[in-house]
């Protein structure tokens, strides 16, 4: 009869096998807090994301407040250039964007210096956030809006308000009687830094 081995040898492969299964189990632990430390990273950055497009609608409704009956508030405003309201009678092209097809002022402080005023930022004081932007119309030139050089966008507005006559734009119908008045399409970059300088951008076009 074969005689049996002692118990107290193979006491060395027990110990390397637990050891293995400890490093495996070591492993997972670490792989598990790095998938949970990204996993909160990526919602605290889709939170700070979500703020900063709110933040960005301050500056639409300070320039709807411009446009609607401010120092915009008229067509014949609105065919030059201002300056001061961060405003240009024609579209942003060729050297003047990037090429994600925004307005190189607001990639660029320098470009910015020729196109607005750094007086009209919206400051978010408590929360570190500041909002700039610019608005053009969208015509390959100022002065009066011409639908063969601006993009024009239907109105919804074609019968009678209040009794009066049907309501024009600023280029009014172009298309016969009955036909819904032609608007100027308008559109609007904003900028939007945040704590640690983290900055999204934004754009929507819009009418009057």
């Amino acid at each position: 009869m074969k005689r049996l081995s002692s118990p107290g040898r193979q006491r060395g492969v027990v110990i390397l096998f637990g050891l293995i299964a400890m490093l495996i189990m070591l492993i997972g632990a670490v792989a598990m807090v790095r998938s949970m430390n990204s996993s909160l990273a990526n919602s605290g950055n889709l939170g700070f994301k979500r703020d900063l497009t709110n933040q960005g609608e301050r500056a639409l409704a300070e320039v709807l407040a411009q446009m609607q009956g401010g120092s915009l508030g008229s067509e014949a405003l609105r065919q030059s250039h201002n300056q001061a309201l961060n405003y240009r009678a024609s579209q942003y092209s060729g050297a003047d964007v990037t090429a994600q097809g925004l307005p190189l002022a607001l990639v660029s402080d320098t470009a910015f210096a020729t196109a607005g005023t750094a007086a009209r930022d919206i400051a978010v004081a408590d929360m570190g956030i500041s909002v700039r932007y610019v608005v053009e119309r969208l015509c390959r030139s100022d002065g009066p809006a011409d639908p063969a050089q601006c993009t024009m966008a239907d109105s919804e507005v074609s019968s009678a308000v209040n009794g009066s006559d049907p309501v024009t734009a600023e280029f009014g119908s172009s298309g016969g009687a009955g036909a819904a008045p032609q608007l100027v399409v308008y559109r609007l970059s904003v900028r939007v830094t945040g704590p640690r300088q983290t900055q999204a951008f934004f754009q929507t076009t819009f009418t009057l």
